[in-house]
């Protein structure tokens, strides 16, 4: 069974603009980081950064997750191994 889902992306009819509300703003960041996630986009936009890029992109997820989400929630709803 699969864990992961993306289901936003499949549904979403809104703008995907940036600046004009919250709502908004959340919907259009979710349309992103979906689209972004998606394995035939990593396979071709990974290889082409740097180590430092990597190191970066790894930096700000992870310091997001530690600011913003519990210990647990990070494993139940990040990790969901639990």
């Amino acid at each position: 069974m699969k864990k992961d889902t993306h289901n936003f992306i499949q549904q979403y009819k809104g703008l995907g603009a940036f600046g004009m509300d919250r709502k908004t703003d959340e919907e259009t960041i979710m349309f992103y980081l979906q689209k972004f996630s998606e394995d035939k986009f990593m396979e071709t936009f990974l290889p082409r950064l740097s180590n430092k890029e990597l190191e970066e992109i790894y930096l700000f997820i992870n310091n997001r997750l530690k600011k913003h989400i519990s210990e647990d929630e990070y494993h139940k709803l990040f990790l969901k191994d639990k």
